[in-house]
């Protein structure tokens, strides 16, 4: 950890530092000192990105809010016990947080809370002129989609949508490999969100290993508010770890964008196999019908020709994959099997081990920096993902996940609710670049500039 912070001191005194788009630098040309950040929700996803920026030297945390005084007790437990002085606290209802937003000490806010929160934490952030960087999902309708967009663009606020998978180290070293042409003219990717979240829907805090069969009042985490949008809703609930880096590598938004989509949705059992298997088959959510089925399959085109099919598989027992593939006119990776065949660089009908294909392309960012991204959760991503939000806050410039972006990568959510309820009937992607995607240039995530 020690050296992760040596890091980023030296690297600020020194004005070298990360290009995440082309002109932005580490430190040089920054119109503020030290970033005055806020946090809005420091529950497990936002006191990880604490933990991360409590390293740096070029930030203060001014003021912290969680309706939880647990949560806004252990976060300024952590910033005291590190020499940080104590933050203003906000809390005392659910909209304390406007609070927060008036404050003049408070450059940048950071949202990690509750879904639903979301978009209307963001609106008011925008509004308060406060850089904004959003957890995902970024938005859960239609219209919640557009008024990202439409505040943004009215105020001149920028928003980021804080996706940590786009930053990770295979991924980027495939992005570096379409971006050189290593696929050749790209035609299909799959990807998706395949993790068992049975145990995160259904948690007590008092059975073993801390599950059981309760949500909403009796559960406790991600289980008081997470399970209801599986009860309520059949669609894709969480698209943007899949669609986020499959976005980056097809210039959705810069030079292409989403065209159409269509979904289907299996049978819904899992959750109720679960609430029997760890509850009991007389346990009072044994009865609940849960909307949201097992497996959720979209597909996506592109106004450049790509397809995509997205994956949402979070009710069955499974092992963690984010099922990415990304296939050109030269061959393709897919990151189950870790393997990879490339037409004339590799055996004919066979697949290659990935490893040598990925190290040698492996991102110049990880290759520089991946040391420090040590410990920083989720493999080192959350280092990156946090990094590129500091460095454009302070600097007032786009960052390379915008309001467009967290538009249209939520999108999915309503668009395939739509199609199921209507046996998959197609549903047209709004433009929310209003045009301005034909003209927009793509942002340069391989070059690392100094």
């Amino acid at each position: 950890m020690d050296s992760r912070r040596d890091f980023i001191k030296k690297a600020a005194i020194a004005g070298t530092g990360i290009a995440f788009m082309p002109g932005l630098t580490f430190g040089a040309n920054s119109n503020v000192e030290k970033l005055k950040i806020g946090m809005i929700g420091v529950g497990l996803r936002g006191t990880n990105h604490l933990d991360n920026l409590l390293l740096r030297d070029d930030i203060n945390i001014t003021a912290i809010c969680d309706i939880d005084p647990s949560r806004t007790k252990l976060a300024t437990e952590k910033m005291t016990s590190k020499g940080y002085k104590k933050p203003m606290v906000f809390g005392k209802n659910d909209y304390d947080y406007k609070n927060l937003l008036a404050l003049d000490n408070v450059d940048a806010v950071i949202i990690a809370t509750p879904w639903l929160w979301h978009t209307r934490m963001a609106k008011d952030a925008m509004r308060a002129g406060k850089y904004t960087g959003l957890e995902v999902s970024a938005a859960n309708t239609l219209e919640e989609c557009w008024d990202l967009v439409n505040v943004h663009e009215e105020t001149g606020t920028h928003l980021m949508i804080l996706e940590n998978v786009n930053y990770r180290r295979d991924i980027m070293a495939v992005l570096n490999m379409v971006k050189q042409n290593v696929f050749g003219e790209l035609l299909h990717f799959r990807c998706g969100y395949q993790h068992d979240l049975r145990h995160v829907k259904f948690n007590d805090g008092k059975t073993a290993y801390g599950v059981g069969a309760e949500f909403g009042d009796k559960g406790i985490s991600e289980s008081v508010w997470r399970t209801q949008h599986s009860v309520l809703r059949n669609a894709d609930i969480y698209p943007t770890h899949g669609i986020g880096p499959i976005a980056a590598m097809c210039d959705i938004n810069r030079g292409n964008r989403f065209m159409s989509l269509t979904s289907h949705a299996t049978k819904s059992v899992g959750l109720h196999n679960y609430i029997v298997k760890v509850g009991g088959e007389n346990h009072p959510n044994a009865k609940v019908k849960f909307k949201l089925g097992d497996i959720v399959t979209s597909t996506i085109e592109t106004a450049s020709g790509e397809t995509i099919i997205v994956t949402h598989d979070t009710n069955s027992p499974r092992p963690y994959s984010l099922g990415f593939r990304v296939q050109g006119a030269h061959g393709l990776w897919e990151v189950d099997g870790n393997r990879i065949h490339i037409d004339g660089k590799t055996e004919p009908h066979q697949w290659d081990v990935a490893d040598e294909w990925l190290k040698k392309y492996d991102h110049p960012l990880w290759q520089k920096y991946g040391e420090h991204a040590n410990g920083a959760g989720h493999g080192g991503m959350d280092f990156f993902v946090i990094h590129a939000f500091v460095e454009a806050a302070k600097q007032h410039v786009a960052p390379p996940m915008d309001a467009y972006d967290a538009a249209a990568w939520s999108a999915i959510t309503p668009l395939s609710e739509a199609s199921i309820e209507n046996n998959g009937e197609p549903q047209d992607f709004p433009d929310f670049t209003r045009g301005n995607w034909v003209k927009r240039k793509p942002y340069n995530w391989v070059k690392d500039t100094y």
